[in-house]
C-alpha cells in the first residue's frame, strides 16, 4: 500500500491555470506588504537620522563657544571619579585614531 508521490508541491507554486492566478496574487500581496513594510522602516530611520543630526548640531554649538581650559578641567575630575571608563574610552578613541590614520590595506 505505497503512495506515488512524484510531484513536488512548494509552497506559492501550482499546477493548473486556475491556480497559477492565485498564486500570482498572493506574490503580488506579499510584495506589496513587504513594500510597506520597507517605507515604514526608511521614514523611521529618516527621522532617526534626522533628530540625531539635531543634536549634534547642537552639540557642535555647544563645542564652539565652550571653554577648553574648562572642559580639561572637567575631563580630569570624571577620569579621577571613573578610572575604569576613562581608560576603556581613552583605548576606545585611541583604536579608532589608528585605524583611521592607518588607511585602507
Amino acid at each position: 500500500m505505497s503512495q506515488n508521490t512524484t510531484s513536488t508541491d512548494f509552497p506559492g507554486t501550482s499546477q493548473s491555470g486556475s491556480q497559477s492566478g492565485s498564486a500570482t496574487g498572493t506574490a503580488s500581496a506579499l510584495a506589496q506588504e513587504y513594500g510597506g513594510k520597507i517605507s515604514e522602516a526608511a521614514s523611521q530611520a529618516k527621522d532617526f537620522v534626522s533628530d540625531k543630526i539635531t543634536v549634534v548640531g547642537d552639540k557642535i554649538k555647544d563645542l564652539q563657544n565652550a571653554d577648553f581650559a574648562e572642559m580639561a578641567e572637567n575631563a580630569k575630575d570624571y577620569a579621577r571619579k571613573n578610572p575604569g571608563q576613562a581608560i576603556l574610552i581613552s583605548a576606545a578613541a585611541g583604536l579608532l585614531v589608528g585605524l583611521i590614520l592607518r588607511g585602507p590595506r
